[in-house]
């Protein structure tokens, strides 16, 4: 089974291949340490740059005008916010050109909490670049989603911004990515051995690309129902959807609450056909991420679902989100209050699903 940066990778090399992928570059993004989550290991166009964000971005966005298709990776997001002018003229192109001019560009980034990365290697990244318009924003939960988004960005003629939730890239997937060995422990060991990169000198190494790697697609604004329920709806994305998903098996073995857990997987666009139909059906929602609580994305969700749906909700939508605080703590405590975990997710459903209008 895959783990989340291997999917990455998987889908990388098949972009390479197939896609028209000419530039994958960042800090130390090429050999021999092929990212800090290994999620470049092995690629053929990966190359490392000066550390420079926002040489990182304007080079891709040099690249994507001349009309080579490529790959950015700014290694934290916490280092990305001093681009954020340069990724603002990147999603205004198209429309400032009546269509005439496409960035056929993606830019990933690992985000989030939960590898003790304290304040400079925590921030979450979603609701800000969800202001930016022009761009297409991903960010999975899961290894299959992670390589058919990737697919799917890799195919959009336009900018696209891959949310990489640091916390799940270690994480094996439980479904087959197309073309990966079987999902046995002999298959993982396979795969790894066939990709992996070794430890110690890794100079004549190369990677044996599984040979069946297909252009296996997410659709861009496209939900997945994880678990249907008939108590409330849970929308949530990246890290906190596995909480969620837990949080909802426990409930509904314990025959307490039915939640229905929805991945957004798409920030932009998004995917209001399928949230509006299942909060129609449950009357109840509540919102989880960990970006900040103040002008948070789930605000916009929460907002949209009170103006659409307002006289169908038996109570009101809520949001669980991180603390508005500047930064996340390093001690273990510290980072568990300032972002949503398994105990406050399950306080949170009962509380939105007991509550009566």
């Amino acid at each position: 089974m895959a783990t989340m940066a291997q999917a990455i990778r998987m889908a990388l090399h098949y972009g390479e291949e197939n896609l028209g992928v000419t530039d994958i570059f960042g800090e130390d993004v090429g050999p021999p340490l092929g990212g800090v989550f290994t999620v470049t290991q092995g690629l053929k166009n990966a190359w490392n740059s000066p550390l420079d964000e926002r040489g990182i971005i304007g080079a891709a966005i040099g690249l994507a005008f001349s009309g080579d298709r490529c790959v950015a990776e700014i290694q934290f997001a916490d280092y990305i916010y001093n681009t954020i002018d340069m990724l603002k003229l990147a999603g205004n192109q198209c429309w400032a050109s009546n269509g005439q001019w496409n960035l056929p560009m993606t830019v990933m980034t690992p985000v989030g909490s939960g590898i003790r990365g304290a304040i400079y290697h925590s921030h979450s990244f979603d609701s800000m670049m969800t202001h930016i318009p022009g761009w297409k924003i991903v960010m999975p939960s899961n290894a299959l989603d992670a390589y058919g988004l990737m697919i799917a960005c890799l195919k959009d003629p336009n900018p696209t911004m891959f949310l990489k939730p640091k916390a799940l890239l270690r994480v094996k997937g439980k479904q087959q990515i197309p073309g990966e060995p079987e999902l046995t422990r002999e298959g993982e060991k396979a795969l790894k051995e066939m990709i992996d990169a070794p430890l110690g000198d890794r100079t004549k190494w190369k990677p044996k690309w599984p040979a069946g790697l297909t252009d296996y697609t997410v659709p861009l604004g496209l939900a997945r129902t994880v678990c249907e329920g008939t108590d409330l709806t849970v929308v949530s994305y990246g890290r906190t959807l596995p909480l969620c998903e837990e949080a909802a098996n426990q409930l509904r073995e314990q025959n307490e609450i039915s939640a229905e857990v929805i991945d957004l997987r798409s920030l932009w666009p998004y995917d209001w056909k399928t949230l509006a139909a299942s909060i129609r059906k449950t009357g109840r929602v509540l919102f989880v991420n960990e970006d900040t609580e103040v002008t948070n994305f789930g605000e916009h969700l929460l907002r949209r679902t009170v103006e659409d749906l307002f006289y169908e909700l038996h109570a009101r939508p809520r949001l669980l989100a991180g603390t508005a605080t500047p930064g996340v703590g390093l001690a273990d405590p510290l980072e568990a209050a300032c972002v949503p975990q398994l105990d406050t997710i399950l306080k949170a459903i009962r509380e939105v699903a007991s509550e009566q209008s």
